[in-house]
């Protein structure tokens, strides 16, 4: 079945019928908060896709436009455009009670935000709809998911790329013709709740203590910059003013307590404050205010984060164990046979290289197998039903699934579990062009713990997880910046949905649609003290792995572009955090290890194992 048509019809499913408002803004950067927005484009459409409303205007950002040889608009361009200000009512109109739409519609989306909330509003939607993601979950026969490629696929023409007009109207063509193919392969739409998981403020920027931590204040001693400080209580001087005078002097001023605090500021030592509870437990000192400004006076120099010292151990080798973040946790309670390499070995000479294959039923360790079996035949494990799936295999009970009936209406390649272990001679061709599944899968395929070199292609690497699109039970995806003693140098290096950027930009964490997250890192601005970003993943409540089943990742290097490598990871049945990927150094580069490292601990004992401060 081709799902590509150059007249899509509307979808007919009722669970697709939204009123819609397709966005796109041409902004000064790359920084929500930061950046402005110079050109913004709303078309909006009725459920069944017809057009209802549009507005475009170019914008006066009272700031130098960035990238004129991109978006070609100038100082001079801008300067008798209207500010948002002025056209923040029309557009909040355009917005209201409609599922906001873009490609890439976190960046729009946290652009909007911030635009509205310098005017003291907000963006008035409940959801959004990435056309990215969406396609992402499709699968279509594209070389990559850029925009200008999906217009191609769908038959849309595109005349002037980085228009804000244009682009919205493009995108039009890309939502419908998205619509039908998620249609026809039965996909529930990644929409997502606005905000998600955090709010929006007029930006403020948040320098990061610049020194490491020393450890902490010995009796007699001087502070040092760096020192983690916790305050607690009243104080005489405002604790505005006790902050500031702080962190003037270098110290990192701390909401919470942990067994890295250096110090706790407590003019009331009986209290029984959360903060002097857990300083007891740990054996933080403490002192009063008047000591603590006192001391304030002759704060002696502290050394800069990014400093490397020669002693320390050279980088992790590609092929040394991978050390668990939490010293005394125990080791994941999976066998190694689950996440590894099938225990039987696969067909000698036989291979399914570009090949991609969906599990359908049996037992999470029968379908992990299964999985791992494909991957060493060298295909590649799906954890969701696509265009790019080319095989399926049917375990006990996958008769029973839902998707089987797409399965069939796409004429996809069905197989029970001895198809895995058939010798060469039995090998079944590869679909026909023109069918599902078509596209052969080139990104490189990595087992739990294989290396891949990430090339300098100028643009950040993001790490992506998939899950399967019927989990019912959160997934947060995070990340780690650690130096050569695997910690974090300070509370920021840790990205996740509270904290979703690092102050300087240089990981970030993205939410793409209830099943999908990324965290992209700029790994060519990584200090140089960082040796490694790890991203794992931590399940909300009391659920664990098992309920959630497979994760895939991807490593992609820009918005759109192809996967260069990707991995299906298994976890067992108590893990209630994992290590999913690790970026690392390796020489002059870097290289992705594909991990699968479960813990049975939650997410705060997992980032206090990486030396983050936590509050209870």
């Amino acid at each position: 079945m081709v799902l590509r048509s150059s007249s899509p019809k509307w979808p007919a499913l009722p669970d697709y019928f939204h009123d819609w408002a397709l966005v796109d803004v041409e902004t000064s950067g790359l920084r929500p908060g930061r950046d402005r927005v110079l050109s913004l484009a709303v078309l909006t459409l009725d459920a069944h896709g017809n057009r209802t409303g549009e507005f475009s205007t170019l914008l006066n950002p009272g700031c130098d436009p960035g990238p004129v040889h991109i978006h070609g608009l100038t100082s001079t361009r801008l300067a008798d455009a209207p500010t948002f200000e002025e056209i923040a009512p029309q557009v909040g109109a355009l917005l209201s009670g409609r599922v906001l739409v873009a490609h890439n519609a976190q960046f729009d989306y946290d652009f909007l935000a911030h635009e509205f909330a310098r005017v003291r509003s907000w963006v008035p939607v409940s959801r959004r709809l990435c056309t990215l993601a969406l396609n992402r979950l499709v699968g279509p026969a594209t070389p990559d998911l850029r925009l200008g490629t999906l217009a191609a696929h769908y038959g849309v023409p595109q005349e002037q790329a980085h228009d804000a007009r244009d682009d919205v109207r493009v995108l039009s063509g890309i939502l419908r013709g998205s619509l039908g193919a998620a249609e026809r392969l039965g996909l529930s739409l990644p929409l997502l709740e606005c905000p998600p998981r955090q709010d929006y403020r007029p930006y403020v920027p948040k320098t990061p203590c610049p020194y490491r931590n020393p450890g902490r204040l010995e009796p007699g001693a001087a502070l040092v910059q760096g020192m983690k400080v916790a305050i607690t209580g009243e104080t005489r001087v405002s604790r505005e003013e006790l902050v500031a005078r702080s962190v003037a002097a270098g110290l990192n001023i701390m909401t919470s307590v942990s067994g890295r605090t250096s110090v706790v500021v407590a003019n009331d030592p009986e209290a029984a404050s959360g903060k002097l509870l857990r300083a007891a437990t740990e054996g933080v000192p403490l002192v009063d205010e008047l000591t603590y400004v006192q001391l304030l006076g002759n704060v002696l120099p502290g050394r800069a984060k990014g400093v490397v010292r020669p002693r320390r151990a050279a980088p992790v080798p590609a092929d040394a164990p991978v050390a668990p973040p939490v010293r005394s946790a125990p080791e994941p309670s999976v066998p190694a046979q689950q996440t590894a390499a099938p225990a039987v070995p696969a067909a000698a000479g036989r291979s399914l290289a570009g090949r991609r294959v969906l599990v359908l039923g049996g037992t999470h360790p029968q379908a992990a197998e299964a999985r791992a079996r494909a991957v060493a035949l060298g295909a590649s494990a799906a954890v969701n039903l696509s265009a790019s799936v080319s095989d399926v295999v049917v375990l006990p009970g996958g008769e029973a699934d839902r998707r089987m009936g797409r399965v069939a209406a796409l004429d996809l390649r069905v197989h029970d579990a001895a198809w895995l272990l058939a010798p060469a001679t039995t090998e079944t061709p590869a679909p026909a062009p023109g069918t599902a599944g078509d596209r052969p899968d080139t990104a490189e395929v990595l087992v739990r713990g294989a290396v891949t070199d990430l090339p300098f292609t100028g643009t950040a690497w993001t790490v992506a997880a998939t899950w399967r699109q019927q989990t019912t039970c959160d997934v947060d995806v995070i990340a780690f910046a650690v130096d050569a003693r695997e910690q974090v140098p300070g509370d920021e290096d840790f990205v996740f949905y509270g904290a979703p950027e690092h102050p300087d930009g240089t990981l970030r964490l993205a939410t793409d649609g209830p099943t999908e997250q990324a965290v992209t890192a700029d790994l060519e601005r990584l200090p140089l003290e960082i040796q490694r970003v790890v991203v794992a993943a931590a399940i909300d409540g009391s659920a664990a792995f098992a309920d959630v089943g497979a994760i895939e990742i991807t490593a992609t290097s820009g918005v759109g572009a192809a996967p260069a490598a990707r991995a299906t990871l298994d976890a067992a049945t108590t893990e209630r955090t994992m290590i999913l990927a690790e970026l690392y150094r390796r020489g002059e580069g870097w290289r992705l290890r594909a991990v699968g490292q479960g813990y049975d601990h939650g997410l705060a004992d997992l980032a206090r194992g990486y030396g983050v401060d936590v509050a209870e």
